[in-house]
């Protein structure tokens, strides 16, 4: 009983995320629709739910952003920058001074 409810939670757990073709998609997407406007930095500092970045990105396509493929850029921000993921601190050079 205890394995078939492992065994369960694990599927659901799996059918959730997104796979690696997807979350290249969308890092691609990114590279193509984001860049031209800002830095990485202003997205990747970002901690959002699906909810949030979904509403950022209507935003965008409001402001012009032409998506090929908005589902894969989706779930790569959702995989890689959503609301359940840690912050990664910024660089710091030898002498303890934050990287430019």
């Amino acid at each position: 009983m205890m394995r078939t409810a492992l065994l369960l939670l694990a599927s659901a757990l799996a059918a959730g995320a997104a796979d690696q073709a997807t979350i290249e998609k969308g890092q691609k997407e990114e590279q193509r629709t984001c860049l031209p406007c800002h830095s990485l930095r202003i997205i990747h500092t970002n901690r959002l739910s699906r909810a949030g970045w979904s509403k950022e990105l209507d935003k965008m396509a409001g402001w012009g952003t032409k998506y090929t493929d908005r589902d894969a850029l989706l779930e790569y921000l959702v995989a890689t920058y959503g609301d359940d993921k840690p912050v990664t601190p910024p660089e710091m050079s030898a002498d303890g001074r934050t990287k430019q």
